[in-house]
């Protein structure tokens, strides 16, 4: 019975574990997702034709740029958010175009400091929502 006991308590430890490993993982790959999304957001601005710059006004639109006589392609696919694993982002707008992204979700972080470079502003935010993805 005392065997049974402790198995439950390490299997209970182990679980734990587990999903803290998880939900590190799946910060880590907001942090990619998002740059991914900031950073074809800022090549649509940079490429666009002309002096005055512009910001997408759709993911489709970074998924195909047809200002240009050929595609150009800012972003491979329409990623998931890995944390509400939905294809729904909250959006920074300018008007009618997307400046930026961010997760919907209202979870508090794990990860509180150390972020890479551009994105120390993340430090100590209370939730994912305050993790803006956006170019400048």
């Amino acid at each position: 019975m005392v065997i049974l006991a402790v198995m439950g308590v390490l299997l209970a430890g182990a679980g734990e574990v587990w999903q803290t490993t998880a939900r590190r993982e799946r910060e880590r790959e907001l942090l990619f997702v998002g740059l991914q999304y900031r950073n074809a957001i800022l090549a649509y601005r940079n490429h666009t034709p002309g002096a005055a710059k512009e910001y997408p006004r759709s993911f489709a639109d970074l998924l195909e740029d047809k200002r240009f006589p050929y595609t150009m392609r800012h972003l491979r696919r329409i990623y998931r958010d890995p944390i509400t694993n939905s294809t729904q982002w909250g959006l920074v707008m300018a008007g009618d175009r997307i400046v930026g992204v961010y997760s919907l979700s209202q979870e508090a972080p794990l990860k509180q400091d150390n972020f890479p470079a551009g994105l120390a502003t993340f430090a100590g935010r209370g939730s994912y929502r305050e993790w803006v993805f956006a170019g400048s």
